[in-house]
């Protein structure tokens, strides 16, 4: 396996691993993840959507095929991570010394690495569905 890959496959897993690991906070209604949603106001739909998304994405980003989809998504959800913790949340949360932020922005970053590492899947779909018609 050539170091590429390599790098990406570990880009890929740092990216879902965060994402999963935070499920369980997420669907066990743990009091610091009822808090976060609370307080964005989206208890306790956003939590539970948020993480079925997050399943989603993290199982694109694993699959070779549908990295690109999977990135995109996690992206979408890290973009609105990141903003909540710069209007409302802020940086520390409920003294996590800003833990969530930095796992929030080590997976945003790892999906525009992704985005831009398998940008020919998205554009394969692009000519496949949109340029045939």
């Amino acid at each position: 396996m050539e170091i590429k890959n390599i790098i990406l496959w570990g880009i890929k897993l740092l990216a879902a691993i965060i994402m999963l690991q935070t499920l369980f906070f997420k669907f066990t209604a743990a009091p610091e993840s009822v808090y976060l949603f609370t307080k964005i106001g989206m208890e306790p739909w956003g939590r539970i959507g948020v993480g079925i998304l997050e399943i989603f994405a993290s199982l694109l980003i694993l699959i070779p095929r549908t990295t690109a989809f999977g990135a995109l998504l996690g992206l979408g959800l890290m973009s609105g991570a990141l903003f909540f913790h710069f209007t409302i949340l802020g940086v520390v949360v409920q003294g996590d010394s800003g833990r969530l932020f930095i796992y929030a922005l080590l997976v945003f970053f790892s999906c525009i690495i992704l985005l831009i590492a398998f940008k020919s899947q998205l554009l394969q779909l692009y000519q496949t569905k949109f340029r045939s018609h």
